[in-house]
């Protein structure tokens, strides 16, 4: 949960996951549904996908217990070499190193790294740095200590560096060079996207149909299509499964903005929907299916009140 995302953010989340999901076989057993469902308002979905499908693999082939050899892990659906050095050093006290945003800055500034993040020079320079270092009785402790002295010290503006404990070793402060290392990534502009979403209604409910693909796949969605446009709108309801009728003109179009895409979403509104496979979601009952913030924002666009997470 806390990969791309703030632990203050995190927090509730977790706390409900965990009350729901309280055990690896509880994870295990549940519905894909469940699980997108306690994920819901957190993004990057995936996570929760790729979790779900590695807890049930631990429990089929380990007994429910993660397993303590590097390759078993590494074998895991979704667990790469930072997971796998997390749950090694933390768990099992194994001398495994992690490398995460918070780490790679630290090394790249104590070691003054002047290479972008994503190279695979500059990769393999933080991954030696820190494999180097893990050497040690408390590895988990250390590999800890580094994720907190780039999250509270070694920030990535306005870092605080009279307070840092490695000041005398870092050669990026020695340099004078702390605000432009690490080198970012080149990265891509988000893609412009035009869409519509409609918000078909019956009887004080909304339509939402399980989403495929890669994003937002698997979630309970509007009926969704590209471009602005009645016609749009209108084959994006054929597309659900669901015949209505659109109300006048759209009630409106929404900013939206994902890692990729910057989406300006066209909200129409629909009455009198019937559908077949569509799931009829009472506006009281949206924290029981997993939906995205898109969905919910398209939802509060045409109702009014805010829908929040409980």
């Amino acid at each position: 949960m806390l990969q791309q995302t703030r632990v203050e953010t995190v927090i509730p989340y977790f706390e409900r996951f965990m009350a729901r999901f309280p055990t690896p076989a509880a994870l295990a057993d549940a519905e894909e549904d469940d699980v997108l469902e306690q994920w819901s308002g957190l993004g990057y979905y995936r996570r929760a996908r790729w979790l779900h499908a590695g807890v049930r693999e631990v429990v089929s082939r380990y007994g429910a217990k993660v397993p303590e050899e590097p390759e078993d892990r590494l074998g895991l659906p979704g667990v790469g070499r930072y997971t796998a050095g997390a749950i090694g050093s933390i768990a099992f006290g194994r001398c495994e190193p992690i490398v995460d945003g918070n780490v790679a800055r630290v090394f790249a500034r104590l070691h003054a790294i002047g290479s972008p993040l994503g190279k695979a020079v500059t990769e393999r320079a933080l991954w030696s740095h820190a494999e180097a270092l893990v050497q040690g009785t408390r590895p988990g402790d250390l590999n800890q200590g580094l994720m907190e002295l780039g999250a509270r010290i070694c920030t990535p503006r306005a870092p605080k560096c009279e307070g840092c404990p490695v000041r005398s070793m870092c050669a990026a402060h020695a340099q004078g060079r702390v605000a432009e290392l690490p080198v970012p990534r080149a990265r891509k502009k988000p893609k412009r996207v035009q869409a519509v979403a409609v918000v078909a209604t019956r009887s004080g409910k909304v339509a939402l149909v399980k989403r495929a693909g890669a994003l937002f796949g698997g979630l309970w969605e509007l009926p969704v299509g590209e471009g602005h446009g009645r016609d749009e709108a209108l084959a994006a309801l054929r597309g659900a499964g669901i015949r209505s009728r659109l109300a006048g003109i759209p009630t409106g179009e929404l900013e939206h903005v994902l890692t990729h895409r910057h989406m300006s979403v066209e909200v129409w509104k629909s009455t009198g929907a019937r559908a077949t496979q569509a799931r009829w979601v009472g506006l009281d009952a949206l924290d029981s299916v997993g939906t995205s913030r898109l969905t919910r924002r398209c939802i509060e666009h045409v109702f009014g009140p805010p829908l929040k997470k409980t």
